[in-house]
């Protein structure tokens, strides 16, 4: 299968460049398994009534691409867009496409400057990207704005508390001052315009999200508290038709 390139950068568009463990971090197991595949199988499971095929599926922020072939299996798309704005990422993303036989797109673009065109995308997958953005509300406007409309926005992202942790602090790097808390996350989707019915919002506490990586539940069984500041959102948003 083929892909198609587009890797010109918007030079003046600010981020934070991920750390060399970030980098790592995300070609690893854990992260696919752990993170990535437990965020979809949520999401699905969110998502209204039968799972079907989208023709065009985004995924923005793609990283080295792991998630791309889960999509392509999972919701069978004509088109499938791959967006980072870390070239070297794209150009590792489209050899994990070559290697499993798919044709997709590469786009190498920030989330809050799309290079695509108002209404084009049917199903966009935002996956622990939005904390990395400096320009928070200028991306969800461009996801409206992509999303065709009856489009569906697949959420699923880490939230102050968790970013702000000692540990994510020592290994990653992130624009701080925009992090947001999970119902400042929801608000901020709902008033770009989504359609966020309640019974689309989960909140996981999984153990990669706590200081403790679940330590103290495991080994000493200590259940976490049951009013908390949550560390993780995942929601399905519609965009009106």
């Amino acid at each position: 299968m083929s892909a198609n390139f587009d890797l010109m950068q918007h030079p003046a568009e600010p981020h934070v460049p991920e750390t060399a463990f970030g980098k790592w971090f995300l070609r690893t197991n854990t992260w696919t398994l752990h993170v990535l595949e437990r965020a979809l199988d949520d999401l699905q499971r969110l998502m209204p009534g039968e799972t079907r095929s989208f023709p065009v599926v985004a995924d923005v922020g793609c990283g080295f691409g792991r998630s791309l072939g889960k999509l392509h299996a999972r919701f069978a798309p004509q088109r499938l867009i791959a967006m980072d704005i870390d070239p070297e990422m794209l150009q590792a993303s489209a050899g994990e496409m070559a290697r499993l036989d798919i044709a997709a797109e590469f786009i190498c673009c920030s989330s809050s400057n799309i290079q695509l065109e108002d209404n084009s995308v049917d199903l966009l997958f935002c996956h622990q990207t939005f904390h990395h953005l400096i320009d928070q509300p200028r991306a969800i406007e461009e996801f409206f704005r992509v999303l065709k409309p009856g489009g569906v926005l697949l959420f699923a992202e880490s939230t102050r508390r968790y970013i702000h942790s000692w540990i994510i602090r020592l290994l990653f790097r992130h624009p701080m001052d925009v992090q947001k808390t999970a119902p400042e996350y929801l608000a901020m989707v709902r008033a770009a315009g989504f359609v966020v019915p309640d019974s689309a919002v989960s909140y996981p506490f999984l153990w990669w999200s706590r200081e403790d990586l679940g330590m103290l539940e495991s080994v000493l069984r200590i259940k976490p508290p049951s009013v908390r500041e949550e560390t993780l959102i995942n929601l399905v948003a519609r965009k009106p038709a």
